[in-house]
């Protein structure tokens, strides 16, 4: 039997917690510069760690200040003329220069009132205070080489330096860097990161990150749902603070189906490393290509290209890679190992990413199936069976179990059942198991989301379902608890596979188009509007090709779909004339940029209630039924 209260221990990370510890010697400028700096930070709302005198009593090093600097994303070390008599001050400075090294701390020096030369080498009252060190703990003690090598290494960072000046305008200047580095936020890496410090520590061993010689190119290749993004920002948010700029630029697979899409990958390059007040307006891929290798070349940077698979992104974002200053590392994930080959990445230099061990598919299918307050058990078999058809896939681990989480002994035998019945075991039918076990309502609206809205408003996307006399709100919910989607930047998102599932869902219901419930191709919607079926099934249609295409059908061709309930044409022309004639039962309606006409609805009750006008040029609505008329 499994205790489902106890779970595996959980990454061993420390949680950042606080932005700046501050690093100094109270004596010196406890009360006036640095009080003035400390208050300046908290204005602008950057949580800083100020120790107070009493930890210190006794000169002995307490753990707390340790656990702080462990907890911060940033250190700033205020050199002080008496900072080295103290050597829990030292032991401070060593701590923050080995979290440096280790998790990519940020550390700022600030030389205050002593010269940079006296810290490095030391000299004058820091080679003063050293020979008192090596009088009480020896000459060639441990701990005194490691604090002269910390001091040598934080001298080297780059800094301020504070001698007779404005003291004022240099509180400004740390704190607009201190916001500017800050505003570089950390990505959201996954609710259980399961396995990915390993994978972290792997990765960056094929990163020579402390060599200016080269740009680095650097390939994360594998399987759908095996992770790769999940790594890619892992990495990201350990290392991004070595580099002077950095930009993840994520779903660049879907972002850029069309050359316009190709300049809005520009722009947001050149946005997130130039960090930007405004976006830069590129007018083409060609000019855009021009401006980042103009405007990035003297750059350092870290660059990661999500989900790459073509060759034209990679023309149009880094060329081969040439386009930075050396000491640059750009990471590419992908399906495809040739795109790797294309850049010239070779084989020391992929990292392919493999399926999750026994014991971590067990722990963060643990972590996803079983609630800490849960107390009744699930027999180890069924746990191991589940295990065995995930076959290590974190993504599968997850919405599986997300799916089972809470559910008794006799509903995981008939999900298992489900999925062993199943005519292929393939991972399609893995995830399949999710979607079986939602109510009917709730499948819609998953049905709707992969067949449409990936990548849609949130807000907007509610609008168009509760016209349809679906829940939205509690809907979405339960998808997101299932980890069927996900609300990233106000749009839904829903992993590739899991979108590929649900069309599969929608195309295994009839090899005719006019028998499915959904149409999403341009070709399926003529070849339905152009037939003469009369028993058509057809509840939604949603098509946005990426060039502008032209439709001509009779004007009456809608009025069949008798069970059409949405109706949304972007990039599509119309080329006949005469009113558009509308099915009774539709809720929602939007065609972009159509042609002026009049909308007509056959005889008996309209349910019409969501004219979406916003791109449009309908210049008469009907008035025989209320409408909310959306113009944004």
């Amino acid at each position: 039997m499994v205790e489902l209260h106890h779970l595996m221990a959980s990454s061993s990370k420390p949680e950042r917690i606080y932005h700046v510890f501050l690093s100094f010697r109270g004596e010196d400028i406890r009360n006036n510069f640095l009080g003035h700096l400390y208050e300046a930070l908290n204005q602008k709302g950057i949580y800083t760690y100020v120790d107070s005198e009493e930890l210190r009593k006794g000169e002995q090093i307490v753990p707390a200040l340790m656990k702080a600097i462990d907890e911060s994303q940033i250190a700033l070390i205020v050199f002080s003329e008496d900072f080295p008599s103290s050597w829990w001050c030292l032991e401070e400075v060593a701590r923050i220069m080995d979290c440096k090294k280790e998790r990519a701390l940020l550390v700022f020096p600030l030389f205050y009132k002593v010269e940079p030369r006296e810290v490095k080498t030391p000299r004058e009252r820091y080679r003063e205070a050293m020979i008192k060190h090596e009088s009480k703990f020896g000459k060639d003690s441990k701990e005194v080489k490691r604090w002269e090598k910390a001091l040598s290494d934080a001298a080297n960072l780059s800094g301020w330096h504070l001698k007779d000046g404005d003291e004022s305008e240099l509180i400004k200047r740390i704190v607009t860097e201190i916001s500017t580095h800050l505003d570089r936020t950390l990505l959201h890496v996954a609710t259980h990161p399961v396995g990915i410090d390993s994978r972290v520590v792997k990765l960056k061993s094929m990163l020579n990150l402390e060599s200016d010689d080269d740009v680095l190119m650097v390939g994360l290749w594998g399987q759908g749902g095996i992770g790769k993004t999940t790594l890619a920002k892992a990495v990201y948010n350990d290392i991004f603070n070595q580099f002077g700029n950095s930009c993840f630029l994520a779903n660049v697979r879907e972002v850029s189906k069309d050359c316009k899409d190709l300049v809005t990958l520009q722009e947001n390059l050149l946005f997130e490393i130039l960090a930007l007040k405004e976006r830069l307006v590129v007018s083409n891929v060609d000019r855009g290509i021009n401006l980042i290798q103009e405007r990035l070349c003297h750059k350092k940077v870290l660059l990661i290209l999500d989900d790459v698979d073509d060759l034209r992104q990679l023309h149009a974002l880094v060329g081969e890679g040439k386009w930075l200053r050396n000491g640059s590392t750009i990471i590419v994930t992908t399906r495809d190992s040739h795109l790797l080959t294309y850049l010239g990445i070779d084989q020391y230099h992929v990292y392919e990413i493999r399926e999750l061990d026994d014991s971590e598919a067990r722990e963060l299918f643990s972590k996803h199936a079983f609630p800490t307050h849960q107390k009744f058990k699930i027999r180890t078999d069924l746990v191991d069976s589940v295990l065995n058809h995930a076959k290590g896939l974190p993504l599968a681990l997850e919405v599986l179990g997300s799916f089972l989480r809470g559910r008794r002994e006799y509903e995981w035998e008939s999900a298992l059942d489900e999925i062993s019945t199943a005519p292929k075991k393939g991972i399609n039918d893995v995830l399949k198991i999710s979607y079986d076990g939602l109510e009917p309502k709730v499948k819609e609206i998953f049905l709707h989301i992969a067949c449409f809205f990936k990548g849609w408003d949130s807000e907007y996307v509610k609008k168009v379902l509760d016209s349809c006399d679906l829940k939205a709100v509690i809907g979405l919910q339960i998808l997101m608890e299932r980890s069927l989607i996900r609300i990233e930047s106000k749009n839904i998102q829903m992993h590739d596979l899991i979108q590929f599932m649900g069309m599969d869902i929608v195309n295994q219901e009839s090899d005719d188009p006019g028998k499915r419930s959904r149409l999403w191709l341009y070709d399926d919607v003529v070849d339905v509007l152009s037939s003469d079926t009369e028993d058509c099934v057809v509840k939604a249609i949603v098509v946005e090709p990426p060039e502008p295409i032209e439709i001509c059908i009779n004007p009456d061709a809608f009025t069949k779909l008798r069970s059409l309930r949405m109706l949304i044409l972007q990039n599509v022309h119309n080329s006949f004339q005469g009113p558009i004639w509308l099915p009774n039962e539709l809720r929602w309606f939007r065609w972009d940029r159509c042609a002026p006409r009049i909308l007509e609805f056959s005889s008996g009750r309209k349910k019409l209630v969501g004219l979406d006008m916003s791109n449009c040029s309908i210049t008469v609505v009907p008035n025989q039924f209320k409408v909310s008329i959306y113009l944004h």
